[in-house]
């Protein structure tokens, strides 16, 4: 359990929910639905399987992650191996036959690119690793509009660039809070490069254009955006107000562990508006467009 890092797995599936609710038909049979949790959860599990192996030398020389179970010896990394290949093996085989071929190769390459990509080549090379590595966790979005649409839509590619913008900031606020340990093994994460005020201006840069970002939900969703518009108001706030405390206080840990946690919940707080904006009892309600045409036509400024 402690190598398939499930914690990480959630936000995954949320946004792969999400991906589906931005597109059409909505909602899923019940059977692609579940299935696609189903294999995104198991390439997940895998990657983070796979992430624990190709780190786990860089593990044993961090006080924090040096009880680990493959540092630490309790488990050995043919096991390990076995699971990663067992899993992604059953996740790409329940995608293609239950879903289709396209989110399984989509779930593939975001197994991919978090491994190879982000954790063999970005995450030790550059401070902007998680700025591209991110691409690993905007995938999902993508995996979900294609299972119910077949193709990924501007709906699931707008969502995939909403995570993508997401990410550094999110990530960014846990580094500043890890960056001793980064430090300690030569990971060139942005507050070890450049320290806590600099990462503090480019989390609020990430913030803003995540909140910019946001509101192009309103076009994205089929129906039901007036609704998402309105209700994104108080998180983007909320996002907002941690963003300035950050960078007003860069090097106290506090506002950067409460933006981090906020973030978390940010990206779930979205996922879940659009999958009430897509409701039956919201899309068969009238716009407040349409509401205002009809007091009007019914007033005596609209009769005259």
């Amino acid at each position: 359990m402690e190598v398939l890092k499930p914690r990480l797995i959630p936000l995954l599936l949320a946004t792969t929910v999400g991906g589906m609710a931005v597109a059409e038909p909505w909602p899923l049979a019940p059977v692609p639905f579940l299935a696609t949790l189903v294999g995104g959860a198991l390439a997940a599990a895998a990657s983070g399987v796979l992430n624990c192996l190709w780190e786990q030398d860089l593990d044993a020389r961090m006080v924090r992650t040096s009880r680990r179970a493959l540092p630490s010896g309790r488990l050995a990394q043919h096991q390990a191996l076995a699971l990663a290949i067992g899993l992604t093996s059953a996740s790409v085989l329940i995608l293609t036959l239950l879903v289709n071929p396209l989110a399984a190769a989509l779930t593939l390459i975001g197994l991919c690119s978090y491994v190879l990509l982000y954790t063999a080549w970005l995450k030790p090379r550059t401070s902007q690793n998680i700025v591209i590595g991110g691409l690993a966790g905007a995938i999902p979005p993508l995996v979900g509009a294609v299972a119910a649409s077949a193709h990924p839509g501007w709906g699931g590619l707008w969502l995939f660039s909403l995570v993508m913008l997401w990410t550094p900031a999110h990530f960014w606020s846990l580094a500043l809070l890890l960056r001793e340990d980064y430090r300690s093994v030569g990971i060139p994460m942005l507050p070890v490069v450049k320290g806590a005020e600099v990462t503090a201006h480019w989390i609020r840069v990430y913030g803003l254009l995540t909140v910019g970002m946001s509101f192009f939900g309103i076009l994205a969703l089929p129906t039901g955006g007036w609704l998402y518009g309105i209700l994104i108001l108080p998180f983007n706030a909320r996002l907002l107000q941690l963003v300035d405390r950050l960078k007003r206080q860069p090097e106290e840990p506090q506002p950067a562990r409460s933006l981090f946690r906020w973030s978390i919940l940010y990206l779930f707080g979205v996922c879940l508006l659009l999958v009430l904006s897509r409701t039956p009892l919201v899309t068969a309600s009238v716009t407040p467009l349409e509401l205002l045409r009809m007091f009007l036509s019914n007033s005596p400024l609209g009769a005259a």
